[in-house]
């Protein structure tokens, strides 16, 4: 699953910024670099996650889920890749989290 989140990763890095709607922007572009720190910290925590930081994956999915709905073409595809990357965070911090038990 890391090589997926890398190529993911990797993808949404060379990806252009999308316009979004005025009234949602400041809140998407935080998702970004909220999502984007956790998958950086991923990457270079030897691929693991702390509670914390699920936790707040775990809310950014939710946000996402709640803003996708008013996101068209380009913008939709940018955070939909975003959303896919919390989404392989989260299950393998998940799966990790129950082989550590």
């Amino acid at each position: 699953m890391s090589d997926d989140i890398l190529t993911l990763w990797r993808a949404h890095r060379q990806a252009e910024l999308p316009d979004v709607p005025r009234e949602t922007r400041g809140e998407l572009w935080v998702l970004d670099e909220v999502i984007g720190g956790c998958v950086a910290f991923y990457l270079s925590a030897g691929d693991a996650l702390d509670p914390l930081r699920v936790a707040i994956l775990e809310d950014c999915r939710a946000d996402l889920d709640r803003l996708m709905p008013a996101l068209e073409d380009a913008a939709a595809a940018y955070f939909s890749r975003l959303g896919m990357l919390a989404g392989l965070l989260l299950a393998t911090s998940k799966k990790s989290g129950e082989q550590g038990t």
